[in-house]
């Protein structure tokens, strides 16, 4: 077969798939990408008709192109969903109020109802703000932590039944490596999982886990589809971007290490002697916890107290820099409360 034909139907072929190193045309590999997500959401039985699902959408490629994506599979196989999009404003300047005009017109393209709901109206803080206090070396913490409770937050706003994100495979593989490098056994033992927060305020499902992030920048393109691509301007400092940039490498000497890596996370066990954290709820907010506080109230209570490094280390510290400062300096709880309320 001549290099320039589809392996699929002969035609002229148009990319060479990164996950399969097959040639396909426009057509073909549309159609191999959206199957293959179909084929994960059915055999994890990630929705029910008429279910109210909400799609995190951030105006980045991943969201994006999972919103589509479920449009398309939604009509095409009648899954019954009510979709709908909840986007997190984390109030950066010259970021996301960019990313939020290109939801807005994703809203009129896809025919979703939109819900924006920010960290200023959540936490009385911006990231902006954040970044003032803290600096840009562990700013990624709160941004996370508070991120991931917003969008709990805002879901139960919309009374949705499921929430479901554009984590894809590079971003589940990149997770594995970084929850290994740390030795976090807690995370690293669910980091895997395509469903979490079942015990919590909503399930969350992660309909691209085995989807590579090259395929849906192709898909994107191919498309034409309007998604904004410019990267965070607090994000040079991250972590993660230490553990991308070693899954790259790795990548470009066996192009199935992402799958790989993804594979051993999933077949990791914890040994039975191993004390794992217990799910519970924060005192404060109600919020799912294996503390009393959860991470959200304390980094919060570290800002607004002036000791905006509080919630970052270990447990033991941020109890006794807790309880010191409670007895230095009371707060009203009309004050602590305005944070977080479930």
């Amino acid at each position: 077969m001549p290099k320039s034909e589809c392996q699929i139907c002969s035609g002229k072929a148009a990319l060479k798939r990164p996950k399969t190193g097959h040639r396909l045309c426009k057509e073909c590999f549309y159609r191999a990408f959206e199957d293959e997500v179909h084929r994960t959401i059915v055999d994890n039985e990630l929705f029910k008709p008429g279910e109210v699902v909400a799609i995190g959408a951030s105006g980045g490629k991943d969201s994006t192109v999972l919103a589509y994506v479920l449009k398309v599979l939604n009509e095409r196989y009648n899954y019954g969903l009510k979709l709908l999009l909840l986007s997190i404003d984390e109030g950066i300047t010259g970021y996301r109020d960019d990313s939020l005009e290109t939801v807005k017109r994703n809203e009129k393209q896809y025919e979703m109802a939109l819900k924006i709901v920010s960290y200023e109206e959540l936490y009385g803080w911006t990231m902006d703000s954040i970044v003032r206090e803290v600096g840009r070396t562990n700013n990624c913490t709160f941004c996370g932590v508070f991120r991931r409770q917003a969008l709990d937050r805002g879901a139960l706003m919309l009374k949705v039944d499921k929430i479901v994100t554009g984590h894809n495979a590079d971003d589940i593989a990149e997770t594995v490596l970084m929850n290994v490098l740390r030795g976090d056994i807690a995370r690293l033992s669910r980091c895997t999982a395509i469903s979490t927060g079942a015990d919590g305020a909503l399930p969350r499902l992660k309909p691209f886990k085995y989807t590579y992030e090259k395929e849906i920048v192709l898909y994107a393109y191919f498309k034409k589809l309007d998604y904004f691509s410019t990267e965070c301007i607090y994000s040079k400092e991250a972590y993660r971007g230490h553990a991308r940039t070693f899954l790259k490498d790795l990548e470009a000497v066996r192009n199935t290490s992402i799958i790989d890596v993804i594979h051993s996370g999933e077949s990791l066990a914890v040994k039975k002697e191993v004390k794992m954290p217990t799910q519970g709820t924060c005192q404060r907010c109600g919020y799912i916890s294996s503390q009393e506080l959860c991470k959200a109230c304390v980094l919060l209570e570290g800002l607004n107290r002036g000791l905006p490094r509080l919630g970052i280390g270990k447990t033991s510290r941020v109890k006794k820099a807790l309880s010191e400062a409670q007895a230095a300096k009371p707060t009203s709880s009309e004050a602590t409360a305005k944070s977080l309320d479930f």
